[in-house]
């Protein structure tokens, strides 16, 4: 069901239409592909050969901060506990690697240039969210 007192298409389309201008001028500027999971883990192993991508990642965690600052942020409820979280982001991670690529690189950038491998992955995210979903909401 649609929240529709807090249904914000023209700023969902602005922000989607951003991330897509900066992946487009990454690869561009730089001829890289903007995934984020492999710009982390190259700015982690080798941070002095990858001062673009920490530019990135850095604008990555400004933005919301300057927006924070002229917008209020709206409220965030976080129903799992610690042990969930953990065991879900290790899930995550080990999908990260197994699919060569997150769901940012494949989603915005593997699409874009329309890589089978990013389109299967994101047909492979996509069921398994629609899946899970279906089964925690309307099985358990």
């Amino acid at each position: 069901m649609i929240d529709w007192l807090n249904f914000t298409p023209w700023q969902s389309l602005l922000g989607g239409g951003l991330l897509g201008l900066s992946a487009g001028l990454f690869i561009l500027l730089n001829g890289r592909i903007a995934g984020i999971s492999g710009m982390l883990g190259a700015a982690l192993t080798m941070p002095s050969k990858q001062q673009d991508k920490l530019y990135f990642l850095l604008g990555m965690l400004l933005a919301p901060t300057l927006l924070a600052s002229v917008y209020t942020k709206p409220e965030i409820i976080f129903n799992a506990n610690y042990v969930q979280s953990l065991v879900a982001g290790v899930l995550v991670g080990i999908g990260v690697y197994l699919a060569s690529g997150c769901t940012s690189g494949h989603g915005i950038c593997g699409l874009s240039r329309f890589s089978k491998r990013s389109i299967m992955a994101v047909i492979s995210f996509m069921l398994t969210g629609i899946l899970t979903t279906y089964i925690l909401r309307h099985v358990l």
